[in-house]
């Protein structure tokens, strides 16, 4: 017997706040995502866990890349959400994800365009902007501990 929590049972990675799976790990095993929002969450979440095929499947047919290698992807650190809307069968999710590059962090940040098909959202393309993060030390910290970042990362680094 072991004291480790399953993984369904850790916080998901995109930043809700909820247990992996009864936050975005139904949306990995099938379930269709309620929300623009919802989806991005779950992507986001994917990108983290490595998860190729669920971001190929809930990518739409018409800018879906053949093939996806996530070897180079970044040390992704967190997410925030700083906008959503829906209309209709249209959808969009201004987000900004954190990651660590080096010794420091960078962020990518994109206005995401998703659509509704057949009772499923997908995403469809994104504006990115991409670049280096230097957070003030009484700030709290790139990593989601919820720490300063002089009294955490900043302390490590």
């Amino acid at each position: 017997m072991t004291d480790q929590p399953s993984p369904d049972q850790t916080t998901c990675p995109c930043g809700s706040g909820q247990d992996y799976g009864t936050c975005c790990q139904p949306y990995h095993l099938g379930e269709p995502a309620a929300s623009p929002e919802t989806l991005m969450r779950s992507r986001y979440s994917a990108f983290v866990l490595g998860l190729t095929d669920y971001l190929l499947t809930s990518w739409h047919t018409s800018t879906r890349p053949d093939t996806l290698n996530l070897q180079q992807s970044p040390d992704w650190a967190s997410l925030q959400i700083l906008g959503s809307s829906q209309k209709g069968r249209a959808g969009m999710v201004h987000f900004r994800a954190l990651y660590r590059a080096g010794s420091g962090w960078g962020y990518l940040e994109e206005h995401s365009e998703f659509v509704r098909e057949q009772d499923r959202w997908f995403y469809v393309a994104g504006d990115t902007r991409e670049g280096p993060l230097k957070p003030g030390r009484n700030e709290p910290c790139p990593c989601g501990s919820g720490r300063k970042y002089k009294t955490c990362c900043l302390k490590v680094g």
